[in-house]
C-alpha cells in the first residue's frame, strides 16, 4: 500500500471507473488534506453516475500556479478559498465557485509517544526541549501550514519550536513525517489523522478552531472544463457528499 507520502506526491493518484467508450475522466486536482475523504465521495458519485473521476493530490498554492501555467484540470479543490480568488480574478475560472467545508487542524505525535496532547499543547511546550523535529506543512504555500503557524504563534509555541520545525510540502507529507517517526510531533489536518491508516500509528487532538483564521476550503470548475466535470461539482456541494466530509473531520459553513 502507498502511504500518504506516496500518495500526496504520485500523479493522477486516485481513479475509479476506466470503462472502454466511457465519458472522459473528470480531472481533478485536490489539497492533500482531501485525500481519504474525497477517495470516498468519487467513489459514491461513480457508484451514483458511472462517471470515472481522476484526482491529483498536493499543496493548494502550487496547484493554483500550475493551473496558471495549463495544468490540465476541471476541477480544483482548495484548502483556502484565496487561490480560486486568484484563478478567478485572472479569468481562468467559470465563477467564483463554491465554499464546501470548513478545515480543522489537530496535533498528532507518534503512538507510542510519552507526549501528553492538551488543547493548550502546554505539555508539549514544555517538553520542547526534548522535541528534535516538529512537522508541520510549509506556510509559505500550504494553508494548512499557515493555520500551524498562527496556532503556535497564538499558543506563544512558534518561538521555542521554530529551530526544530521540519517542512512538509504539503499537509500529507509533515502527517508522514509523524506517522512514521521521523518527527516527535507536528500539527496536521484533522481529516488526515482521523483516517485508520493514520490513527494506528498516530493519537492526535483536534485543536480549537479560534486559534487560527477560519480554513475556507473552497472548490471551483475551470474554465475549459468538460462539461462532464460540473455533475461532480455539484455533487460535492449536495448533502452526501456534506456527510462525507462531516464524517472525516470537516466542518460545515
Amino acid at each position: 500500500m502507498l502511504g500518504l507520502l506516496g500518495l500526496a506526491t504520485a500523479g493522477w493518484a486516485l481513479a475509479t471507473g476506466d470503462r472502454a467508450g466511457a465519458a472522459p475522466p473528470i480531472r481533478v486536482a485536490a489539497a492533500s488534506d482531501l485525500k481519504f475523504a474525497l477517495a470516498d465521495c468519487v467513489g459514491q458519485y461513480r457508484r451514483q453516475s458511472g462517471q470515472t473521476v481522476q484526482v491529483t493530490f498536493g499543496s493548494s498554492g502550487q496547484f493554483a500556479q500550475q493551473i496558471r501555467h495549463g495544468l490540465p484540470v476541471d476541477l480544483y479543490l482548495a484548502a483556502d478559498e484565496a487561490y480560486v480568488s486568484m484563478l478567478a480574478e485572472a479569468g481562468l475560472t467559470r465563477d467564483a465557485g463554491a465554499v464546501y467545508a470548513l478545515g480543522r487542524i489537530a496535533a498528532l505525535v507518534p503512538a507510542s509517544s510519552k507526549l501528553v496532547l492538551d488543547p493548550g499543547l502546554q505539555a508539549l511546550g514544555t517538553a520542547s526541549p526534548g522535541i528534535r523535529a516538529f512537522a508541520i506543512a510549509n506556510p509559505e504555500h500550504a494553508p494548512y501550514g499557515r493555520a500551524a503557524r498562527q496556532a503556535l504563534q497564538r499558543l506563544g509555541l512558534w518561538e521555542p519550536l521554530r529551530a526544530r520545525l521540519v517542512l512538509g510540502e504539503n499537509v500529507a507529507q509533515a502527517t508522514q513525517y509523524v506517522s512514521s517517526g521521523a518527527a516527535q510531533a507536528g500539527i496536521t489536518a484533522l481529516s488526515l489523522a482521523l483516517a485508520p491508516e493514520v490513527a494506528q500509528r498516530t493519537r492526535c487532538l483536534a485543536l480549537p478552531a479560534e486559534l487560527h483564521d477560519p480554513m475556507r476550503q473552497r472548490m471551483v470548475l475551470l474554465r475549459r472544463a468538460r462539461r462532464e466535470a460540473a455533475g461532480f461539482y455539484d455533487f460535492m456541494q449536495g448533502p452526501a457528499a456534506r456527510a462525507i466530509l462531516q464524517r472525516h473531520g470537516f466542518a460545515m459553513s
